[in-house]
């Protein structure tokens, strides 16, 4: 996995160009949107749901694409796939690999927006 890139430049200055003034409220609100999704991955492990954890991944890895951050939306897709399967064994080193990933995006987005 190490050949996806954590940010798609190219993508994320098309979305500058594009929101102009508006691009930092933008990553402000997939910054919030995607905190509060992945606590939707953290019940839905405790709760041992994998349809929800199904969903909460599918959500977050739309928003990841939509955004420009390919590598925590590919970590998405394979919570995504054991929900589909209806398991739940290995999401959590994949939950956790998904937390690490968000901290580094919303470092590299705060360099990237300024």
């Amino acid at each position: 996995m190490s050949d996806i890139p954590r940010l798609d430049e190219e993508a994320l200055a098309e979305l500058q160009d594009v929101m102009e003034d508006e691009f930092d409220v933008l990553i402000e609100t997939y910054l919030a949107d995607s905190r509060t999704r992945i606590s939707g991955l953290k019940e839905a492990i405790a709760a041992g749901d994998p349809e929800h954890l199904r969903k909460a991944a599918h959500s977050l890895k739309g928003s990841c694409t939509n955004i420009g951050v390919p590598k925590l939306g590919n970590l998405c897709f394979e919570l995504e796939v054991l929900g589909q399967e209806g398991r739940l064994e290995g999401a959590e080193p994949i939950l956790v690999a998904i937390e690490q990933e968000f901290e580094e995006v919303a470092r590299e987005l705060a360099r990237f927006s300024q």
